[in-house]
């Protein structure tokens, strides 16, 4: 099966800028398609200094819904949002101030490849940090889901008086081993990357190495709980009123998966064979587990209905992944979780999203009001949504 490459190198414009991260992109593209997969064949996508998250977000989507492997390669800088002090991937536009709204959150590559199957996802990093994104390594984790292979190093801040700007050295060294010939297993090719940069004088770096849990599957479905159970998180009961878009449970028994303790697996081979019925009804008889033992505003039941959310994009029902996704951010709300958290606006971007693809006029303006009242709670970090809902409400007017 042919495997996919996204190629992604971004870094500041001006004086913000730590590393020149699209000079490895020639690098990287005199490499072959099939060596730089690991595949027979594949094919490659380049993003060269995006402009907009949203941008670096449709190919990072549009690579984790190919079929086959699929590498990320990702050279950059990291740095903090000032709200809520959490990673992103700088941009050409982002400055310190403007952070949440120029830059790709980290969090994102989880979510966009939490569907991938164990195993079938690499990403390969070269990032560079600044002072105060390096004090936060110290305490916290950059991943990409627990069943994606993470390989690749962060540079720390350069020191005073340093001014020049970085070269993503270790992504260069991981190119040009692969243009010699041949396609080391990928810890190995690590490991000669990191060990060139060490021998140029490149030292003390954070090192990723972070190969896939092949117990957990889909990535970040069933995070770092024990085979076979969900994480807990504290119940907090959300009494579903009828105007929640929620689907109808099926009311069969929980079966056994294929694939024991993860039935994500099953799910996720029913979707690769055009079973998306089928995926829905196993997804949904696990979510109506989830919401007996722990409630319907937990985070169990909520990951249960995400994934359903999901489902339905992957059958094409846009009406249906749209209702979903509203319902989960309408739960996380009434369960008291901010307007700005990332789960809260990721479903809300979700819905507004798959609202979009939504065929038909009479669904869509059905949507649309709902959509546009929870816009008016979570605006999210596009500036401008909640108008392009409304201005979209009044266009469906028009329309018969």
């Amino acid at each position: 099966m042919p495997g996919t490459v996204l190629l992604l190198a971004a870094s500041p414009m001006g004086k913000g800028c730590l590393v020149d991260a699209a000079s490895v992109l020639p690098v990287l593209a005199a490499v072959p398609p099939a060596v730089l997969a690991g595949a027979d064949t594949a094919n490659v996508v380049e993003l060269a200094d995006p402009l907009e998250p949203q941008a670096v977000l449709t190919r990072l989507r549009a690579a984790a819904a190919a079929p086959g492997p699929l590498t990320v390669y990702v050279a950059g800088q990291l740095q903090l949002d000032r709200r809520q002090r959490l990673p992103h991937l700088a941009l050409a536009r982002t400055t310190p101030s403007t952070v949440r709204y120029t830059a790709f959150p980290w969090h994102w590559f989880r979510e966009e490849l939490r569907l991938r199957p164990a195993g079938a996802t690499t990403v390969l990093l070269d990032l560079h940090a600044d002072a105060e994104t390096w004090e936060w390594l110290r305490g916290n984790v950059l991943d990409c889901g627990p069943a994606v292979t993470v390989y690749g190093r962060v540079a720390p801040p350069a020191g005073r008086g340093r001014r020049a700007v970085a070269a993503p050295s270790y992504m260069k060294a991981m190119a040009t081993i692969l243009r010699s010939g041949g396609r080391p297993a990928l810890e190995q090719l690590h490991q000669m990357a990191t060990a060139r940069i060490a021998g140029d004088g490149e030292t003390g770096d954070l090192v990723l190495h972070a190969p896939a849990d092949l117990r957990h599957a889909p990535a970040d479905l069933v995070s770092h709980a024990p085979a076979g159970r969900v994480p807990h998180a504290p119940a907090e009961h959300v009494t579903p009123t009828p105007a929640d878009p929620v689907r109808p449970f099926p009311e069969q028994p929980l079966p056994a998966p294929a694939h024991p303790g993860d039935p994500h697996a099953d799910i996720s081979a029913a979707v690769r064979s055009g079973r998306h019925a089928d995926a829905d009804a196993l997804a949904a008889r696990w979510e109506q587990a989830a919401v007996v033992a722990h409630g319907a505003g937990s985070e169990e039941a909520l990951h249960w209905a995400e994934v359903r959310a999901d489902l339905a994009m992957f059958a094409g029902d846009a009406a249906g992944s749209c209702r979903i996704w509203m319902a989960v951010a309408a739960a996380r709300l009434d369960a008291g979780q901010p307007a700005d958290a990332p789960a809260v606006e990721a479903a809300v971007d979700r819905a507004h999203h798959q609202w979009g693809r939504i065929g038909s006029a009479a669904r869509a303006r059905e949507l649309g009001s709902a959509l546009a009242r929870l816009r008016g709670r979570v605006p999210g970090r596009h500036e401008g949504a909640l108008d392009h809902v409304q201005e979209q409400l009044r266009q469906l007017q028009t329309q018969g």
